[in-house]
């Protein structure tokens, strides 16, 4: 689907749902020689053919070698280099990155919903869509890791690609990238069975990059995109009465119970401290939670996200309201796959990637889910599906505080 049919005035963007697994071809490169393992360019810079054998290489050992072997294929030096290289340039990014800037009017931007680890699935959506170029900018809206079986493979693949083309690919944040939902899901036990003795240091290495994953990109000054959607404002925060004895010492209210909720802007969004591991779902430092864990809803509004147990829900109301504050005409949000939109009342199903939830006034929010046949199980899981079936639970906050406080 192209946001052209979805706002006429937003051609920018396109939106590709994935066909099923069965129609892809696995190793677009099977007969080409690669080099096994892969090493670092001797001059630091990567190219598009060293991207091409890594594609190779993560196809052939996801079908033909044991978890346990990866390293033969990818050195952990080659991991600490990639890692730190993408780190330091996705630090330096803004909140709220721009897209676009210094693209023609032939360029088109593709976004990315979850990918969830599905490593066939990413390679063969680059090769439809096309790869990153000068005029086609690719915006990957978050989740690139957990319940599939590849989501290091994944996540290191975009990785390479952000830093061969830093300012055609963008990596923003999804809940799924923290310390919490790793631990939940899956993708730390994948990497202490993919990396064995060096598991820890690369499981540490790759939350730190988490850290350094934007949480929301503006398209050619008319699409705003987020993995989870909008967030709330924390100005003014509200002081109440000061206890006896403690001079000076103000107690500030949280304002979450939904009568004081207002919109946030793109200022504070700026200003929001991203560079947390599990985003706060109480305190003064919201706007990162609400961003990466809300969710849509036909109820006018805002108002806590009490099924997920943190983030929020907002109403076509606040997406009128934000679209027109900005002169936006399009959101793009992503976050819920088929499981978790069977539970939510009066919107679409997510059965062909992509839903338009609200179609208001100013123009219109869309769902979009890159994962097909999710969740994939024709692998190695790493965690208990059957224990954990849904999307995303229900924050269990005890486990938070633990893993936060270890």
């Amino acid at each position: 689907m192209s946001t052209e049919e979805a706002s006429a005035s937003s051609p920018i963007a396109s939106i590709v749902p994935l066909p099923c697994s069965a129609d892809r071809n696995l190793n677009p490169r099977e007969n080409s020689p690669v080099p096994i393992p892969l090493s670092w360019p001797d001059d630091g810079n990567l190219t598009l053919s060293w991207i091409e054998d890594l594609i190779s290489v993560f196809e052939w050992s996801s079908r033909h070698l044991p978890p346990s072997q990866f390293p033969s294929v990818f050195p952990v030096s080659v991991f600490d280099t990639l890692v730190l290289t993408a780190s330091r340039i996705l630090h330096k990014e803004p909140n709220c990155v721009p897209v676009n800037e210094g693209g023609d009017e032939n360029s088109c931007v593709v976004v990315v919903g979850d990918v969830h680890g599905q490593l066939h699935d990413v390679v063969f959506l680059l090769k439809d869509a096309g790869w990153p170029s000068d005029n086609r900018f690719f915006v990957f809206n978050g989740d690139y890791v957990d319940r599939g079986s590849w989501g290091l493979e994944t996540f290191l693949l975009l990785l390479a690609w952000k830093v061969f083309l830093p300012q055609r690919v963008f990596l923003l944040r999804g809940n799924h990238e923290s310390k919490y939902c790793t631990s939940v899901y899956g993708f730390e036990k994948e990497v202490l069975a993919k990396y064995g003795a060096q598991g820890k240091h690369a499981y540490r290495k790759c939350l730190g990059c988490f850290e350094g994953l934007p949480l929301a990109s503006i398209i050619a000054g008319s699409v705003y995109t987020a993995h989870g959607g909008l967030f709330r404002s924390v100005l003014p925060v509200t002081a109440l009465k000061r206890p006896k004895g403690k001079k000076g010492r103000k107690i500030l209210s949280n304002l979450v119970d939904g009568k004081h909720l207002k919109l946030g802007s793109l200022e504070e969004l700026n200003k929001a401290r991203r560079s947390v591991l599990d985003p706060p779902w109480e305190g003064l430092n919201l706007i990162p939670g609400d961003v990466l864990w809300s969710d849509p809803s036909m109820k006018s509004g805002l108002s806590p996200n009490k099924d997920r147990g943190i983030g929020l829900l907002w109403g076509p109301d606040c997406t009128d309201e934000f679209l027109k504050k900005y002169h936006l005409k399009l959101i793009i949000r992503s976050h819920e796959g088929p499981d978790a939109r069977e539970k939510q009342s009066g919107l679409s199903e997510m059965q062909n990637g992509y839903t338009i939830d609200h179609d208001v006034e100013s123009g219109k929010l869309i769902t979009v889910f890159s994962a097909p046949d999710y969740p994939q199980f024709q692998a190695e899981p790493f965690y208990d599906f059957e224990e954990v079936i849904d999307s995303d639970e229900e924050l269990d906050f005890s486990l938070v505080q633990n893993d936060l406080s270890s």
